[in-house]
């Protein structure tokens, strides 16, 4: 349906319905055929009304599904009083009796669709699903029943009195309606867009209904049968709009909802005090207030019948109950919904801090990178020199054996000096992580190996690389996977360290088409190896560690389409298990290497 045609469309349902009910009205004598009509037709509307607003309850947002389904809700609670209307009149052929069982339920559906306007589903979703919102819902669908009860019953089943009780009831509904009424207009002039003209149409349509309830009154006290009457037309309309709500919204889904004023900025106290059900515990505020007020009132000026009058201060009395239970329940569903967010506040300020120390030690770190690039350049000057003298006594023949001898320490050396001083400056060099090229894993692993090995504070603790030969290259970044190897190692000898030593085994192999690189060390284990990888997770002493590094190591691994994962060893200490995809190539296919063996199918 094109949105140009859709007021034609509208209207001409408008009219149809209308019109052809006002002109049954005016020209079908009244009767039981004319009764029969206006009944089956109520009966019809409210389910095409059920159809338009619930197509709107099929998006992500559960508090839009929420308001739709609640404005359905009270259109539901009026067709199941209006069978019941047409039960009485249509199939057992008599006059509705006043009072009326089947009041209440009429009276009952406007309070869902009060509760609908508390969801405000305008207004952005936060993904909480707070439970003290139905608490207050509960508290105003409580009051609006006290009232029923304190203003109606009495004429119903203490001092019956039709006529007492018609405008009882009549002034009830009509009060319950203007609320609704008042409320959708409110939001309606707080919002802008689509749910604008969503929340005016409710406006209309509760206000319509009210008007209708007036007419009743009007019609009774004229002593008119209502049934088939034009009396009606003001509560046919408001089922008719309250359809074309619906619709409306259908139609306009994709537009953007904005909030105007003071509703469309939030704060961190909105948050927790949950600023957007405002509505709703106003309303269950004032509810609970208005109960003593009531009483009070029902004492000093009620002049009714003293049966009515007892029956009232009763009424007053046992409100009090649920309603002073469901207060105390709201505040302590609040109390922990504060508690909650004031935890996941403490949290994120504790995890803030924790960035903010690894950012400082990441420039502590930089700044000694590029201390260790300098001195390292001005090694290799002197290295070069010493390189090039050692050779020439070396090669030369004219020199002593003894001292060639020497010289041959010396290069060789002076050359493990060189190799350690380049991987310092591989170490420390920074290269985007686009550069991928070919490269062996067993030199990275050696590399990095080596570089941890410069580190003498304890003297128990041992590495060994069993490094199996012929695996395929793997196309990644050198430098960074130094930095993945160098930080497992680096984690590996802190944990053998509380022990007072241990033995580190790096294992390289190949297999099922991947380079798998073990880090296995004989620490105390690994306490909870499902969060190892976690974000700010450390098991370290303040200021030893941010937890920031095996996160990071995660990352590059996934990045460069390998997997890491850890796992606690039977005979104690832990497992690291690297692997990375290897370059095609032709390599023949055979059995598992031994490093593998023992490791678990599936890691914790």
């Amino acid at each position: 349906m094109k949105e140009s045609r859709l007021p034609r469309y509208v209207t001409t349902a408008w009219l149809l319905v209308l019109g052809g009910y006002a002109g049954v009205s005016v020209w079908m004598p009244a009767g039981y055929t004319r009764t029969v009509f206006a009944d089956l037709l109520l009966c019809l509307l409210p389910l095409v009304v059920n159809a338009c607003l619930l197509v709107n309850a099929s998006t992500p947002n559960w508090k839009k599904n929420a308001f739709w389904m609640l404005l359905a809700l009270g259109c539901t609670f009026w067709l199941i009083g209006q069978s019941i209307n047409t039960y009485v009149e249509a199939y057992q052929r008599r006059s509705v009796p006043v009072p009326f069982i089947g009041d209440i339920v009429y009276f009952l559906h406007t309070i869902p669709m009060i509760a609908a306007l508390t969801m405000q589903p305008n207004k952005r979703n936060d993904g909480r699903v707070v439970f003290y919102r139905y608490v207050d819902f509960a508290v105003i669908l409580c009051w609006w029943v006290y009232l029923y009860v304190f203003l109606v019953l009495p004429w119903q089943y203490i001092a019956v009195d039709p006529v007492q009780y018609t405008h009882a009831y009549n002034l009830v509904s009509t009060l319950e309606n203007l609320a609704f009424a008042g409320g959708a207009a409110a939001l309606a002039f707080k919002v802008t867009g689509r749910w604008r003209r969503i929340y005016g149409h409710l406006a209309g349509a509760g206000a319509t209904y009210a008007i209708g309830m007036l007419l009743v009154e009007l019609s009774i006290r004229r002593g008119v049968n209502l049934e088939g009457t034009l009396y009606e037309l003001p509560m046919i309309a408001s089922l008719l709009w309250l359809g074309t709500v619906g619709i409306v919204a259908n139609q306009s889904s994709d537009e953007e909802e904005t909030f105007t004023g003071k509703a469309a900025s939030g704060t961190a106290w909105d948050a927790i005090s949950g600023s957007e059900s405002i509505w709703a515990s106003r309303m269950a505020r004032a509810a609970l207030l208005s109960i003593p007020i009531i009483g009070l009132w029902c004492m000093k000026y009620d002049r009714l019948s003293m049966s009515v009058h007892e029956f009232r201060i009763v009424v007053t009395l046992a409100a009090v109950l649920p309603l002073g239970f469901l207060a105390f329940l709201r505040h302590e569903l609040v109390n922990a919904e504060r508690l909650r967010l004031l935890r996941a506040s403490q949290d994120s300020l504790d995890n803030l801090k924790r960035l903010q120390m690894q950012f400082v030690q990441s420039e502590k770190l930089a700044s000694l990178g590029q201390l260790v690039a300098g001195a390292a350049h001005e090694i290799n000057n002197p290295l070069t020199a010493i390189l090039g003298y050692s050779d020439l006594l070396a090669d030369d023949p004219t020199i002593h054996e003894k001292t060639r001898h020497l010289a041959e320490k010396i290069r060789e050396q002076a050359r493990r000096t060189k190799t350690l001083v380049t991987n310092l400056l591989s170490f420390a060099r920074q290269v985007p992580a686009e550069q991928h090229s070919l490269i062996d894993v067993n030199t990275i692993v050696h590399s990095a190996a080596q570089l941890r090995r410069l580190d003498r504070r304890v003297k128990n603790l041992r590495i060994e690389v069993h490094a199996e030969n012929n695996i395929p290259q793997v196309r990644s970044d050198s430098n960074h996977l130094l930095q993945v190897f160098f930080n497992i190692i680096s984690n590996a000898m802190d944990a053998m360290e509380e022990v007072g030593g241990g033995l580190l085994t790096i294992s390289t192999f190949y297999e099922n088409g991947k380079a798998v690189i073990l880090f296995s060390d004989t620490g105390p284990g690994l306490r909870e190896p499902h969060l190892v990888f976690d974000p700010f997770y450390t098991t370290k002493p303040v200021g030893k560690g941010t937890g920031l590094g095996l996160s990071i190591c995660y990352g590059i691994i996934q990045d460069q389409g390998g997997h890491i994962s850890c796992y606690n060893r039977p005979e104690g200490g832990a497992t690291f298990r690297i692997e990375l995809p290897t370059v095609p190539v032709v390599y023949p296919l055979r059995a598992a290497s031994p490093a593998a063996q023992g490791k678990p199918a599936k890691l914790a």
